[in-house]
């Protein structure tokens, strides 16, 4: 087959896994397309709990009859180790396809390199690295957490035009559209991070409410050294329902109790200098099967972070709004401080009306 026609078949593999990122758990988000003819048999994504794989789900479509001879086209490369499911390579190989195409190496050690030869020993052609550079794009969190051992974190943060986090009167100071864009954004992670005091102060729900996104919310972490956390919040009420982590340096047995009767998952971390040590539950989250973090946290956490530099990426939502006197927790220099840390830049407002988004990375 020609490069063009399998650059256009690996693209298709490719935008099936960019459209599920944040959807399959701890595990990679990989678009599986199956060619036969030149024609598209055939499809599949990693499933909502990380498994099945894509390569097995888009395989288990088809008859016996269908699947020889055929190509299988992954946007990473196929898994050829035994984990909670069996290798994919196995799959792929029993299934008697002619040809396998993917676009990147995975950085899993336990596969990294390796399906080459296993799927070569069986007769079966291989093409790799078509498109890579979309493809390290589309997998940059989750290597750069395979790597690091350590989630990729995004930073969000909503201001007003005056910079402005809060409006004294109204909950929300950015527009419906941007809403929905950090909604889209949370169902792209793993994981939320935020405080005890964004908790207390705004009661927030952390989750996606968005149609068709409803059961794509992420875990909840919580950073709260003296667990001075309302018992009353939504997100300890609602805790049964979605994993959430609360990490805390000292308390009394008695919140500690009521906590875990809650099904809150309670981590003591040790203190550096003053504060909770963020490396340690960086770590935490990693052994957690967290590969990716959006911080929502407010002023505070925002500028601590910021300032040693452990972001990966920032969205910055601006209102067309000024709140003038009715604001509260001015960020004026927000802009400036993000600029003097990233490298890039770029403004995305064609779909946000009058509000701004601007994505530092």
């Amino acid at each position: 087959m020609s490069i063009k026609k399998d650059n256009y078949f690996i693209s298709l593999a490719n935008n099936l896994a960019k459209n599920s990122l944040g959807y399959t758990g701890p595990n990679p988000s990989v678009g599986a397309v199956i060619v036969k003819n030149n024609e598209v048999i055939s499809f599949g994504t990693t499933d909502f709990s990380g498994r099945p794989h894509a390569e097995v789900i888009s395989l288990n479509k088809l008859s016996k009859k269908n699947k020889k001879n055929s190509t299988i086209y992954v946007s990473l490369e196929p898994c050829s180790h035994y984990g909670k499911t069996p290798p994919c390579v196995n799959k792929i190989i029993s299934s008697k396809l002619k040809r396998v195409v993917y676009s990147i190496n995975d950085l899993d050690p336990r596969t990294s390199g390796k399906s080459l030869n296993i799927l070569k020993s069986s007769k079966i052609k291989v093409k790799k690295n078509l498109l890579k550079k979309n493809s390290k794009l589309i997998y940059k969190s989750y290597f750069y957490s395979k790597k690091n051992h350590k989630p990729y974190l995004f930073g969000k943060l909503a201001v007003s035009k005056d910079y402005y986090l809060k409006d004294k009167k109204n909950f929300y100071i950015t527009n419906r559209f941007s809403l929905k864009t950090a909604h889209i954004l949370r169902s792209r992670v793993n994981c939320i991070l935020t405080t005890s005091k964004t908790i207390n102060q705004d009661n927030p729900k952390l989750n996606c409410r968005i149609e068709g996104l409803e059961n794509k919310s992420p875990f909840v972490a919580i950073i709260d050294r003296k667990l001075d956390i309302k018992k009353n919040s939504y997100i300890i009420n609602n805790a049964k329902n979605n994993k959430t982590f609360l990490f805390y340096n000292t308390a009394n047995n008695k919140k500690i109790k009521y906590l875990k009767s809650k099904k809150i998952k309670l981590v003591k971390v040790p203190l550096n200098k003053k504060n909770l040590d963020f490396n340690f539950i960086l770590k935490n989250l990693y052994n957690n099967e967290v590969s990716s973090i959006l911080v929502e946290g407010g002023k505070s956490l925002t500028r601590s972070l910021l300032n040693n530099n452990y972001f990966n990426e920032f969205y910055l939502f601006i209102s067309s709004k000024k709140l003038k006197n009715k604001g509260l927790m001015k960020m004026e220099h927000i802009k400036s401080s993000l600029l003097s840390k990233f490298k890039y830049y770029k403004l995305n407002e064609t779909y946000l009306e009058e509000d701004q988004l601007i994505h530092y990375f």
